[in-house]
């Protein structure tokens, strides 16, 4: 029987210095999209990827175009090696705009510039804080919110898999939810070192520029449908896409649903490109049945490339 296959890529947090330097030093394709990059954003993203240092790696600006242009760059490099054309794509936050690049809504320039932009929006908020939670009980999160949210705003921010949710929101808030789910019987609470309450209402200035900007967009029909975050659902118009690119900065990731809606079309076989396993390890989560190959080095490429030959 044939496989369906879905393609994802990893979002904010999955950058590591050194990524992607075997793949631009082993693979033509993956080179001219680094060296693209460069050009394009009038900055060294090679140098960032390959050198760091991780402290200006980490900020917002240059996380976002690094992991998008080394997660495009390993999609490159398989293609090139393989082809293969997914049932679907998707990307968990930032890494939806590789999706939509793979499933042709946007031209590799054009998708650096959008999320160049977006990282410069998204980086100059500040305020708020989140928190990732482990094993809360059924209910207890929709609970915890609703009690919390007599101290101050707090919020979803990612549903990433049935055992993990990222919480966001105002400081006081969301150390209000963590310690009422911790007494529902929560594995446990980590605050997240970020600079702000991301995919969250203190975005919604971002967002509202954000749309301003996408206007103006170069966006086509999705030739593969990819699976967008504020809704889990199988997205194809550029319309649709223009409107939810800007939702996307503020609302939930609706993660643990992307992954589901897909397995329930048949998808059986997911592709994670781009840097580290984090969707892999949550893939196990979600469901332990489907198969998840990695595409983060030359090695990790040879490997998936030979298991989906046949």
């Amino acid at each position: 029987m044939v496989k369906k296959i879905a393609f994802i890529f990893p979002g904010q947090g999955a950058q590591t210095v050194g990524m992607g330097k075997d793949l631009y030093e082993n693979c033509q394709a993956a080179k001219n999209v680094f060296d693209t990059a460069d050009r394009v954003l009038n900055k060294s993203i090679t140098k960032l990827c390959f050198e760091g240092p991780e402290e200006d790696l980490k900020q917002t600006v240059n996380t976002q175009p690094s992991i998008v242009t080394m997660s495009i760059a390993a999609l490159e490099a398989f293609k090139s090696e393989l082809n293969i054309k997914p049932t679907f794509t998707a990307g968990h936050s930032l890494g939806e705009y590789c999706a939509m690049y793979a499933s042709g809504v946007m031209d590799l320039e054009t998708t650096l510039k959008a999320i160049q932009k977006r990282a410069d929006l998204m980086g100059q908020v500040k305020g708020g804080t989140m928190a990732a939670v482990l094993n809360a009980p059924a209910g207890s999160v929709e609970k915890a919110l609703q009690e919390a949210s007599s101290v101050g705003y707090v919020d979803v921010a990612n549903y990433n898999s049935p055992v993990q949710v990222v919480l966001t929101g105002e400081e006081n808030a969301v150390s209000k939810a963590g310690e009422l789910l911790l007494e529902a019987g929560a594995k446990r609470v980590v605050p997240l070192a970020v600079s702000g309450a991301f995919h969250s209402k203190f975005l919604e200035g971002a967002s509202k520029e954000f749309a301003q900007f996408v206007k103006d967009l170069d966006i086509s029909c999705a030739s593969i449908p990819v699976i967008t975050n504020v809704d889990a659902a199988a997205t194809i118009s550029d319309a649709d896409f223009k409107n939810k690119m800007p939702r996307q900065i503020c609302s939930s990731v609706h993660w643990t649903q992307t992954i589901e809606n897909m397995i329930q079309n048949g998808v059986d076989t997911f592709v994670e490109i781009g840097p580290g396993k984090v969707l892999a390890g949550l893939n196990r989560k979600i469901n332990a049945e489907v198969t998840t190959y990695n595409i983060y080095d030359k090695a990790s490429l040879d490997i998936t490339v030979e298991a989906l030959k046949g």
